[in-house]
């Protein structure tokens, strides 16, 4: 690969593409979204961070893009950065949680969207199967605590 402004031979690296995702909490559900696109099927609200732009400002612009909900009270979670998280791509994934009021309406990349319990989750694409575990395995350590 060549230096755009002096010509000279650099070396090219490949590195993780970042991505973010959004547990949204509405009142003891959490939203999902059925993707619009490949890899089909239910995930998390997120997507890619645009140069420029904080890892937290995409996470809310993905929020609402696809679910049409406004999140307040957002915390950073968890880093997923497995390689083979991601079908199409080397990924790692900065997931924050954050509460909503209302009902989730498909946006964007979404063909739908809902809020699910623990119990009613349906499979889940990536590793979100994962990442929804480890939420709620958190929430139930947390109420353990109280």
């Amino acid at each position: 690969m060549q230096c755009p402004h002096c010509n000279k031979e650099v070396n090219a690296y490949k590195n993780p593409t970042p991505t973010v995702d959004i547990i949204i909490e509405v009142d003891s559900k959490i939203v999902l979204i059925e993707r619009k696109n490949p890899p089909f099927g239910w995930a998390l609200p997120g997507g890619f961070v645009d140069y420029g732009e904080s890892y937290e400002t995409a996470a809310l612009r993905e929020a609402l893009e696809e679910t049409r909900l406004e999140v307040t009270g957002m915390k950073q979670f968890h880093t997923y950065s497995d390689p083979g998280r991601d079908p199409r791509q080397h990924t790692a994934s900065t997931v924050f949680i954050g509460k909503a009021e209302g009902v989730p309406q498909a946006g964007d990349d979404a063909r739908d969207a809902a809020l699910f319990s623990e119990e009613s989750l349906p499979p889940l694409v990536f590793d979100h199967e994962k990442i929804v575990a480890d939420y709620f395995a958190m929430q139930r350590k947390s109420e353990e605590r109280d």
